[in-house]
């Protein structure tokens, strides 16, 4: 199917009367459809968190628990190292959702087992990135609010143009590549997480990253592996491309305020830009993309001031119990340590690097002979 017509910029639905009620009696002027070119981008300032609280009551005092969400912690310059985490924190930034945040280096803090995860006020957990920003949306989170159906269609275009392009090529940069692995993604989750998780939690996640990549490429690709790899690439180069062509000089990819598309296409782009590669074959042609570029860096600086680390997370250790987040923590570390060290002892049985033989005890030298000559005394 030709791509040419995703270029074409559409134009924003104007507001119903009630919304623009509603939005100038929240206190913020113009509601977004009469906005001028050159004003500021709708974010979670104080005018929209308060017409957020008008509109959901959870937002208000006294309110129900809060939206928990665990997430994989920082680095590179990012709020995080995770494709997943980094769009679901975007799109919750982009809608000022109340989340209480854990960012964490061990999935098993997580109450799913998996990150990123969202804990509802009533108890219910979701694991999954698209389900979590639909959640989001149910509670009048959603910064797809203004689009008319035109740029709906545009953003489920884009987004299966991004899975379908370039997610195969980002799984293979940052977990198939040796150099890249080696020197930058087992390092960091290596140094960042807890021991014993370090020794073998990487090499799993590898493993499960190439089965996902086996299911994106299908059985139908390319039986030679650097041909399938050249063509990979030469698709994600020009889906960048597209990319560049369809933001323009805007901001945002819908004009002057971010909606869904902006956060999971940012979580691509950044992950790509940002860290430092040894083989960056595509992060080459995307510095080259400079829209791009300040696009990413826009988005960094506007909601992310303070969230970037160059280095994984220092490990901490608690001083006291008022600074642990579980109460039982102690507990848990210990038990990670034995389930650790269990694992370990197991598979150098089972692989043979240790075995176990059972042998006689052997006489001495002299005992034969001292038998024998007390048999000859009483004789």
């Amino acid at each position: 199917m030709p791509l040419s017509w995703l270029t074409t910029p559409g134009r924003r639905r104007g507001a119903g009367s009630k919304h623009n009620a509603l939005w100038k009696t929240c206190g913020s002027g113009d509601p977004p459809a009469a906005r001028a070119p050159g004003r500021a981008p709708r974010g979670p300032g104080p005018a929209q968190a308060a017409c957020r609280a008008a509109r959901n009551p959870r937002a208000g005092p006294g309110a129900q628990d809060p939206l928990e969400l665990f997430c994989w912690s920082g680095g590179w310059g990012l709020p995080s190292v995770d494709l997943d985490s980094l769009t679901v924190l975007t799109y919750a930034r982009f809608t000022g959702a109340p989340l209480k945040v854990h960012k964490v280096t061990n999935p098993w803090q997580s109450p799913s087992g998996t990150l990123p995860a969202l804990r509802t006020g009533h108890g219910e957990v979701i694991s999954v990135p698209h389900k979590i920003i639909t959640h989001l949306r149910k509670e009048k989170y959603n910064a797809d609010y203004d689009l008319s159906a035109r740029q709906g269609a545009d953003t489920l275009a884009f987004m299966s143009l991004l899975e379908e392009k370039l997610l195969p090529v980002l799984i293979h940069t940052f977990w198939v590549d040796t150099k890249n692995y080696v020197e930058v993604t087992r390092k960091w989750y290596a140094e960042a997480m807890p021991f014993p998780l370090n020794f073998f939690l990487p090499g799993r996640m590898q493993r499960q990253f190439m089965e996902r990549l086996q299911l994106l490429c299908g059985e139908h690709g390319p039986e030679n592996e650097e041909e399938l790899e050249k063509e990979l690439y030469q698709e994600a180069r020009e889906c960048l491309t597209l990319l560049s062509q369809r933001l323009g000089s805007q901001k945002f990819f819908f004009g002057d305020a971010p909606a869904s598309l902006d956060a999971y296409v940012f979580g691509y782009l950044a992950l790509l830009l940002q860290a430092k590669l040894p083989s960056g074959k595509l992060q080459a042609h995307l510095r080259g993309l400079h829209n791009l570029c300040a696009y990413c860096t826009h988005i960094l600086s506007l909601y992310f001031p303070w969230d970037g680390a160059e280095g994984p997370p220092p490990r901490q250790t608690p001083v006291g119990p008022e600074t642990e987040e579980e109460p039982y923590r102690r507990r848990n570390q210990v038990l990670s340590v034995l389930a650790g060290l269990a694992a370990m002892v197991g598979y150098a049985l089972l692989s043979g690097i240790v075995s176990i033989q059972r042998t006689t005890p052997a006489r001495a030298p002299g005992t034969r002979s001292l038998s024998m000559a007390e048999e000859d005394e009483e004789e």
